[in-house]
């Protein structure tokens, strides 16, 4: 059975930097789809990134600025991208090579794309 989100994921994970792409429930970090490389632990990325994201759009909207439009997490040893609608997220894990701006403007037009 091809998820609706397989095209979506392999796009990404063919970026330069780009280790993985899950599609993640916000609710309660369950991963609904992933396509990445061996080594990453998909449900522990999921589970961060819900986590985030979520954080992030109840305090943002708490603070009066409306919803998240876009969410990252830059660490020592590479980067979580998330981007959001409805109660799903889309999460990149990526190295330090990756095109962050490339990867956000992406991620945001994957949104339209969300069911």
């Amino acid at each position: 059975m091809t998820s609706v989100f397989l095209e979506m994921l392999d796009g990404f994970t063919r970026q330069r930097g780009v280790q993985g792409g899950l599609v993640v429930s916000e609710r309660d970090g369950i991963v609904v789809d992933a396509h990445v490389q061996l080594g990453v632990r998909a449900s522990v990325v999921a589970a961060l990134a819900a986590s985030i994201y979520r954080k992030a759009r109840l305090s943002a909207e708490a603070a009066g600025l409306g919803g998240v439009a876009y969410v990252e997490l830059a660490a020592v040893q590479g980067r979580l991208c998330m981007a959001g609608r409805g109660d799903l997220v889309v999460v990149l894990v990526t190295d330090g090579r990756s095109s962050v701006g490339l990867l956000r403007t992406a991620l945001l037009r994957a949104l339209d794309n969300l069911p």
